[in-house]
Parts: structure tokens; sequence; C-alpha cells
């Protein structure tokens, strides 16, 4: 693993860098490790994923250097233990419109008396029993990474006191269930959107807390930061492919 968390490279005021994927991605885990990323972002909410395929992929992305993140799925805070006890440095948890979501996402993440997580110590986190329990709970309690997603126009409404709770580290706004939220179809691109993305990254700054935001290309990563600035993968190699073969067929003999 990294000499040094996440969490502690953001409050040194370091913006790393991490790719967004879907399982099963091993192969693209691989290629962010040689392209110098810092973290992986695992897409748990969307597409095929299970806890032992998230085993091995974080297993991996920790050989390589590299440290992880896990969005898990919505109202499952009951994951958040199993994925931190896999050695995720931290959780996305979507879909949290107020305080109450908020403090139960960090009860859900910390140990007491910040949180109410179960502790063991036989798992990754705890190295199989190796760490004692003092230096584990101290990890834990310095490392943990909680990112909540605001997605929706309530959301929205109620970011200050949800960004306010104690224990939440980061936001992620969600611009494409946003969208759907205000009755839009243009995601990202509608005006409304946009705005309601730029307030919550606004409230974010004056809570101080960091801001993770998923780009899609250099000019986008370079005006998120400061903060985690994710390239979704998916969405860089379609539009790469797509240059490609257009390149070709425009290109002529």
């Amino acid at each position: 693993m990294a000499d040094r968390s996440l969490k502690t490279r953001l409050r040194q005021g370091e913006s790393p860098v991490g790719m967004l994927v879907r399982m099963p991605a091993e192969p693209l885990v691989e290629y962010a490790a040689v392209g110098g990323a810092d973290f992986v972002l695992f897409d748990c909410e969307h597409g095929p994923a299970d806890l032992i395929a998230l085993q091995r992929h974080i297993t991996l992305a920790a050989a390589r250097g590299m440290a992880s993140l896990v969005r898990i799925g919505r109202h499952g805070t009951d994951d958040v233990l199993r994925v931190l006890e896999l050695e995720a440095e931290g959780v996305v948890v979507p879909h949290v419109e107020d305080a109450a979501g908020a403090g139960a996402v960090v009860r859900a993440a910390h140990f007491p008396p910040l949180g109410d997580r179960g502790f063991a110590q036989y798992g990754q986190a705890g190295r199989f029993g190796a760490v004692p329990a003092a230096d584990q709970l101290r990890r834990a309690r310095e490392d943990t990474l909680v990112v909540v997603m605001i997605e929706t126009a309530r959301g929205v409404a109620n970011a200050r006191a949800v960004l306010d709770t104690p224990g939440v580290d980061a936001v992620m706004a969600g611009p494409a269930d946003l969208s759907v939220s205000l009755g839009l179809t243009g995601g990202v691109d509608e005006p409304a959107v946009r705005d309601s993305v730029a307030q919550v990254r606004a409230v974010a700054v004056e809570s101080g807390r960091h801001v993770l935001t998923v780009v899609g290309d250099e000019r986008q990563a370079r005006a998120a930061r400061p903060g985690l600035v994710v390239y979704n993968v998916t969405k860089v190699l379609v539009d790469r492919f797509r240059e490609l073969v257009e390149g070709v067929r425009d290109g002529g003999a």
C-alpha cells in the first residue's frame, strides 16, 4: 500500500488521481497502476459486482501500490463494514439526502465513539490478526475516507446539513441522477444540473469538505482540482475508440 493514505494526501493539499471502473476489470487495474494512478474507485452500485470479486480487485490494486475506494449500492450501509474490512480506504455512498442519512453512513464506517462499526482483527484490514488492535483502530480513525453522494434535488437543498455532519470527509455530486431528479434528460449539460453541482461544490468548500469529481478528459480534470479527480474509464475508452475509428474513416485511403 502507499505510504500515505488518500485522506492524508487530501489534508496535505494534494489532488490524487484515480480511475472509475466496474468489475470485472483486473487488466484495467493493472493499466491504471502502470499509468501512475493513485487509486481506483470500484463501482459496486452499477454493473455486476460481488464481494469476492471486489476482494480480488482491491488486493490487486494494493499489490500495485494503489489505494481503493468503493461505491456501494443504494441503502447499502451494511456493505460499508464489509468493504472496509477488505482494506478499501474508503466508501462512496449514493443518494444521501439529509443529515440523518449522512450520520448513518458515518456510523457504519467508523468504530466507536464516532460510529458503531463492528470490530474484527482477522480480515485484511487487521492483516489477519497480525496488527495490534490499537494500531488497527488508529489507522481506521485516521485514514477511513467517507464520501457521500448528493444526487437529488432534496440532497442539494440539504447539502449544508449533510456536509456539516461530523465524520463526512468529502462529497461527490451525481449529475446523471440529479438530472433525472429534476425531471431533465440532458444530464450534466443541463444548466440546472450544472448550477446544482456548483452549489454542492461551493457548500463543500465552505464546510471544509473535499470534493470527488468524475471526469472524462484532461480539461475537466484540471478544472476539478483541488480534491479527488477520477477518470471515468468507460467514457475515456469509448471516446478514444470513436476517435480512432472515425479518424480512419474520415482520412480516406
